[in-house]
């Protein structure tokens, strides 16, 4: 234990974390203890946690896809159903590719896209100061990370070029904001929360911009939940995609894509990147991770304790995480 705390000391972080209402108690002390510099510091930690803040808030990092992602306080926490993300962007894109992330968050999205696929020439962009630093330390020289609203920063070099756009976009609807944990609704910024008032308003304003962006045959990839997948998907349709929806049963997750027809015939490529052999074209409900074998992993709605299967090329940018037997990740059904 980093802190050198005894065993009676160890027992009584455990205690107060259960009568905070942590459900994963004894896994929460053993992080926050490996990440105490000392008997002060934990007390400083455990007090945080106690108080509400989230996991990842208080130890300054969250687990995707295998990497430890840097996280801080006010910046919005990547969930483990955002992994599905990640994985239909890496079977649509191959090395040289152009990828945007659009309300990048921390930036675990572009950065895991980049640690699981090699070289992809990434950018992306928040609206949120505290995300865009999150995510210039995440990416670091992987990609270029812009602050602004959507599309608006982005180089106009970029135009008609982009292969794969990724945008988890918030997509709660305002009434039910309430409803979320209250470590989410009270230290997560709102604007990556609220949709509006069906929970589709910036996703529309995505759909509209995006084939402006992609270069033909080009992928739009939208994070959105089961009940609002249907409109998503004829939101894509609507602005000229071929949309069509992902499941993936085991994360509780939901990913709209919308391909812009054509072929890649001018810009940097002579020719669009193709699918790779290896990663075949994904059924609804199938989410077996690229380079990897399927893995399983429980999903929690507060204490957010689970392990992570690591990709096949770390980030230079983000260290992996220290041999443990769990990590970080927050969820919930609608956040």
């Amino acid at each position: 234990m980093s802190a050198s705390l005894t065993p009676c000391t160890y027992s009584v972080v455990v205690s107060r974390l259960r009568d905070a209402g942590c459900v994963f108690a004894e896994d929460e002390a053993q992080l926050l203890v490996s990440a105490a510099r000392n008997p002060a510091d934990l007390d400083a930690l455990v007090a945080r946690r106690a108080g509400g803040q989230p996991l990842e808030h208080v130890l300054g990092w969250a687990e995707f896809c295998g990497l430890r992602v840097a996280v801080e306080p006010g910046v919005f926490v990547p969930r483990l159903r955002t992994e599905l993300l990640v994985r239909e962007a890496a079977r649509l894109v191959g090395p040289g590719a152009v990828a945007v992330d659009l309300c990048c968050g921390s930036g675990a999205v572009g950065a895991a896209l980049v640690a699981t696929r090699g070289h992809v020439e990434l950018y992306a962009v928040d609206i949120e100061a505290a995300a865009v630093r999150c995510a210039r330390r995440n990416i670091a020289t992987d990609g270029l990370v812009y602050e602004g609203d959507l599309y608006d920063p982005l180089p106009a070099m970029l135009l008609g070029q982009v292969d794969v756009l990724i945008a988890n976009a918030p997509y709660v609807p305002s009434a039910q904001i309430e409803l979320l944990p209250r470590e989410a609704r009270i230290y997560e910024p709102m604007v990556a929360l609220d949709g509006g008032a069906d929970g589709l308003d910036v996703q529309r304003r995505v759909a509209a911009g995006a084939s402006r962006w992609l270069a033909p045959g080009g992928h739009l990839l939208v994070e959105t939940s089961e009940p609002q997948a249907s409109r998503t998907a004829d939101i894509l349709a609507t602005d000229g995609l071929t949309a069509r929806v992902v499941s993936c049963a085991e994360l509780g997750a939901t990913v709209v894509i919308g391909t812009k027809t054509g072929r890649h015939s001018h810009g940097r490529r002579d020719v669009r990147l193709p699918v790779l052999d290896d990663y075949p074209a994904p059924m609804v409900d199938s989410c077996s991770p690229p380079n990897a074998e399927s893995k399983s992993a429980p999903t929690y709605s507060n204490a957010h304790i689970a392990t992570s299967a690591s990709p096949a090329r770390p980030s230079p940018a983000l260290p992996r995480a220290a041999p443990r037997t769990a990590g970080p990740t927050s969820t919930s059904s609608l956040a």
